[in-house]
């Protein structure tokens, strides 16, 4: 096993979309702290670069990088090898090499710039979704033979948790706006990775202050140690789910 996670790993480490990935987010994070004279001003606008640019390479680059690799896992296979290893091999160095690529774009601009609670939760969460969209890009890979309509899915699948969902939410404020459903939006919320990453982060930085009535409902709950808990749990499951799944397909997939 460990030797399948190194040879992943340094595979992907020598690849020019990780390379490029990792000097964008540097460069970005430098310069959009440089500009700000105040280390949560810079988290905030870092906040929907990572939001929205950690899932979608992440799930896109994991997804074609499981494609491209058919002829390797079909040779590991092949071998006195269970595929459950080789399944957790290949997700523990896509994810292990997206994450450090991730940790080193921002990470070392906000240890220079921002080295705080709000910018330690900015980098955890950064690293988490990275996790969670290279399990979500497993499970959708696994499931779909065709290359073209695996990376449709993982696109359409990007689009849901990173624009629709939040589409979706506003909708049923405008509906319900007499009904006080703010403590079913705190659930509602935990249903995408993606907004729990961005509660957390703003919470740190207190902007919740500007929410009003649902700002402090969300630091009542989110700013709670049993509130903090469950969203680690929540994280944690969003991780494990979709990729409990894909093990499960591709221990009886006929490659």
């Amino acid at each position: 096993m460990n030797k399948i996670i190194k040879y992943v790993i340094a595979d992907l480490l020598r690849s020019r979309t990780i390379l490029v990935y990792t000097a964008v987010l540097l460069v970005l994070s430098f310069s959009v702290f440089s500009m700000e004279d105040n280390a949560d001003k810079g988290v905030v606008s870092l906040l929907n670069i990572v939001l929205f640019v950690v899932p979608l390479v992440s799930i896109i680059f994991s997804t074609v990088y499981l494609y491209n690799s058919a002829e390797f896992m079909e040779l590991l296979v092949s071998q006195p090898l269970r595929r459950n290893v080789i399944w957790m091999s290949i997700f523990i160095g896509l994810a292990g090499a997206v994450s450090l690529a991730f940790a080193v774009g921002v990470g070392i601009p906000v240890i220079f710039y921002a080295a705080t609670a709000s910018g330690l939760i900015l980098v955890l969460c950064g690293c988490a979704l990275s996790l969670i969209f290279v399990s979500v890009a497993l499970w959708a890979a696994v499931r779909i033979r065709d290359k073209a309509k695996g990376i449709g899915l993982a696109i359409l699948l990007w689009l849901y948790f990173a624009l629709l969902f939040d589409a979706l939410v506003l909708f049923l404020l405008f509906q319900f706006s007499d009904y006080p459903i703010e403590n079913g939006m705190v659930a509602l919320s935990l249903l995408n990775p993606i907004d729990i990453s961005r509660i957390l982060i703003l919470l740190q930085i207190d902007i919740s202050a500007l929410m009003g009535y649902t700002g402090a409902i969300f630091r009542s709950f989110f700013g709670t140690g049993g509130g903090v808990a469950l969203t680690i749990a929540v994280l944690i499951l969003w991780s494990a789910v979709p990729l409990w799944f894909s093990l499960r397909f591709f221990k009886r997939k006929d490659l």
